[in-house]
């Protein structure tokens, strides 16, 4: 047990040390407490922690493995949650550092349900910006939280806090949702596997309205050191719910099983840009580079062009409007309940999200049929090239990681050279295939002169989960990104 790094290890590494009682569930988690309290104030990632209920948690695994129960694959494995919507009942929520919006939660979400029945241990929340309306993540109630390889710089959004907490070693594994690419781009800033499934295969059961996950289509997930953590998760999370309008039967898949397939003979389209997007000539040279590895697997890597109608920055604003539609509606539910967010607490948000709850609350038929024509040439687009290739990769977002602002509200660039770029989500290449519902994951692809991690993306065709994660594998095998975490952190207190 002394000579045991667990920071180092995977979630399904430490799960087999507990399962084969080289090691207790209870040293485990007050191995992370520790780390938790000495750490986390240099990269605010938890905002909310119960060491107790882990502690519990922790001795009554052990009774079941003493018992001979089998508990799963993560047992005795400490994750964190992501402090957006309600995730463990009995807990709170503060809808992404949010004061006015504190509440219990009244129910688990599907990732917290999936890590407790593979054995895991809450023990505690990450955090997450207003809403989650942003790829960064930073917020008026607990500020900004950074990427460990440089304190000073942010940990990308929506789900940066978990992605920060997986990065320094807090926790092994913990919550993410995507709706724009919040798994994915804190990934990518963090050097982690951040692994969005398709349309349909991990239920999202909303009420009253069964479809408001939908515009752009929203995930829930997780983030992880490796695939195979992530295959893992996904074997728990992916079931049929009949109460999710989308949801699908796929049978009883094995993902560890077919991530482990080989891609020979894959044909993989390579992008820097979908020729909508400026790149920073660093991340382009080392996504690139990444690319080309998949040649030494069989598979061929061809550069390909995109014809999209519009450009990146009416892409983007149309991303930022109709993700506003839900809340937008929510906000006005509540107003009919006596409680007006933004005209009594409007200190406790960006003016970003109150200025597109505004265009949401004020918008016309018209806009949304402008949504779902972009939505249908986004769409099409990506069908017409999945015609001829099996996966599409680019980078995860144009930029290295952003510095922190000193005003609580960090944003991504507003220009790349040269070009203007929208700040909220136009930075990244990831919420193009929210609006399609497309499988997609952000890997480490390397990290930058200055050590800052970068991450590739790559996407697979609707439904086709096995794809990516087979291709993931491979990379992993081919460039494993493990000793980056070995590199000295810039830290600042």
């Amino acid at each position: 047990m002394a000579n045991i790094k667990f920071e180092e290890l995977s979630a399904a590494e430490i799960g087999n040390l507990v399962n084969t009682k080289q090691v207790k569930p209870i040293d485990v988690v007050k191995y992370f407490e520790k780390r938790i309290i000495d750490r986390n104030k240099s990269v605010n990632a938890f905002v909310f922690t119960n060491f107790a209920y882990a502690e519990d948690m922790a001795y009554q695994i052990e009774e079941k493995i003493n018992k001979g129960i089998n508990v799963g694959p993560f047992a005795g494995v400490p994750f964190a949650l992501k402090d957006f919507l309600p995730s463990k009942k009995g807990w709170t929520h503060s809808h992404g550092g949010v004061k006015s919006l504190i509440k219990e939660d009244p129910f688990n979400s599907e990732f917290c349900n999936a890590m407790e029945a593979a054995g895991g241990i809450a023990i505690g929340k990450t955090n997450a910006p207003a809403f989650g309306f942003r790829g960064t993540t930073d917020n008026k109630l607990y500020g900004p939280t950074s990427t460990p390889f440089n304190t000073l710089y942010n940990s990308g959004g929506s789900s940066g806090g978990s992605a920060a907490a997986i990065a320094d070693g807090l926790v092994p594994i913990a919550e993410g949702g995507d709706a724009g690419g919040s798994i994915r781009i804190p990934a990518a800033w963090c050097n982690l596997y951040g692994f969005k499934p398709s349309i349909g295969t991990v239920p999202s059961v909303c009420r009253p309205d069964a479809w408001a996950a939908t515009h752009p289509y929203c995930f829930n997930g997780g983030l992880t050191k490796t695939v195979l953590d992530s295959a893992i998760l996904l074997n728990y999370m992916a079931k049929f719910n009949p109460l999710d309008p989308y949801s699908l039967d796929f049978g009883n898949i094995d993902y560890t099983k077919e991530m482990q397939k080989s891609i020979k003979g894959y044909k993989i389209a390579y992008t820097n840009d979908f020729d909508l997007f400026e790149v920073d000539d660093e991340v382009k040279k080392i996504v690139k580079n990444a690319a080309l590895k998949f040649v030494s697997a069989g598979a061929s890597v061809d550069e390909v062009h995109f014809n999209f109608k519009r450009n990146a920055i009416e892409y983007a604003k149309i991303w930022c409007r109709s993700i506003s539609i839900d809340t937008a509606i929510e906000m006005e539910l509540d107003k009919k309940k006596g409680f007006d967010l933004v005209k009594d607490h409007r200190d406790e948000l960006p003016e970003e999200f109150i200025y597109y709850n505004d265009l949401a609350i004020n918008g016309t038929v018209m806009d949304y049929y402008n949504f779902n024509l972009a939505r249908t040439e986004i769409f099409d687009e990506f069908e017409r090239v999945f015609a001829d290739y099996d996966l599409i990769i680019s980078p995860t977002t144009i930029c290295l990681p952003v510095k922190n602002a000193n005003d609580n509200n960090t944003l991504g660039p507003r220009v790349m050279n040269g070009v203007k770029v929208e700040p909220i989500i136009g930075f990244t290449e990831t919420f193009l295939v929210n609006f399609t519902g497309n499988p997609a994951c952000s890997i480490p692809a390397g990290l930058s002169k200055d050590n800052l991690p970068v991450g590739m993306q790559i996407i697979g065709k609707r439904f086709r989960n096995a794809d990516v994660l087979a291709a993931s594998y491979t990379f992993e095998k081919l460039s494993p990104w493990k000793d980056y975490y070995k590199i000295p952190f810039k830290r600042k207190y």
